[in-house]
């Protein structure tokens, strides 16, 4: 049966700017927040929530291409467009020389031997960024945004301690289309927020991924509406909810 469903983009904007404020005097305050910018609506709007929150003086914008980045100029634009301060570090050649040492180490080992996996070369590339994140907001007086939102998460379509970390998460419980209806709320240029999502490793945007659309993971989310592929989204729905816990640890003295 479909719910009724009513997003206020304005609202939850302003909400949410007074909320970061707040989360900031209370974990921060006078810390800059600190995000990796992809030029994809997540970053940027989390990035302008940011600005708008904190003032863009408090925001730093941290550019991380592997290699050559074909859409490098989206990421570019957008802390132009906000003003914010920003560093581009490429992350390729960390990359490259981490599994390159790993493969050298495999060959070297009197133990078994093995293959690096195609995840792990693919989950790679997020952790080594959120790495660079946390080095530069550690040096920088910064709290790292997770820009997650929650149709990703619902799914797990995000990597464990990569882009799946961070200190907070502005919008982690918005879904795709309300985090665009912010973007557009927010005055962002158009192209930051219909700019087709992609993990920016394989080639392959969201969806080709994961064999839905967001529309319809958003709608099942949403508005109750059963959509084709509900077992499969089921099914990544309980196999990741690891991912949105923090680890379990053995509780010996009560």
């Amino acid at each position: 049966m479909q719910k009724e469903y009513v997003f206020d983009a304005a609202d939850a904007a302003e909400k949410c700017i007074q909320w970061i404020r707040d989360w900031f005097d209370e974990n921060g305050k006078g810390c800059n927040a600190i995000l990796g910018i992809s030029g994809g609506k997540d970053s940027s709007v989390a990035a302008a929530l940011c600005a708008k929150a904190l003032g863009p003086d408090h925001v730093i914008g941290v550019l991380m291409p592997q290699g050559e980045q074909p859409d490098i100029d989206y990421s570019r634009d957008l802390v132009e467009f906000l003003g914010i301060r920003n560093y581009t570090v490429n992350v390729g050649a960390a990359i490259a020389d981490i599994i390159e040492a790993t493969e050298v180490a495999i060959k070297e080992s009197k133990s078994e031997p093995f293959e690096i996996s195609v995840p792990a070369k693919t989950n790679l590339p997020p952790r080594v960024r959120m790495s660079v994140l946390y080095l530069v907001g550690a040096s920088n007086n910064g709290r790292v945004i997770n820009t997650c939102n929650l149709s990703e998460d619902w799914v797990g379509y995000a990597t464990r301690y990569g882009d799946g970390a961070g200190d907070v998460g502005p919008i982690s419980n918005f879904t795709v289309e309300e985090v665009i209806a912010i973007g557009r709320y927010l005055g962002l240029p158009e192209k930051f927020v219909i700019k087709p999502p992609s993990d920016g490793l394989c080639g392959k945007t969201d969806e080709d991924n994961l064999g839905f659309t967001y529309q319809e993971l958003d709608d099942y989310i949403r508005r109750g509406i059963e959509p084709a592929h509900k077992e499969r989204i089921d099914h990544l729905h309980e196999i990741n909810q690891f991912k949105l816990r923090y680890m379990p640890t053995f509780q010996y003295f009560e």
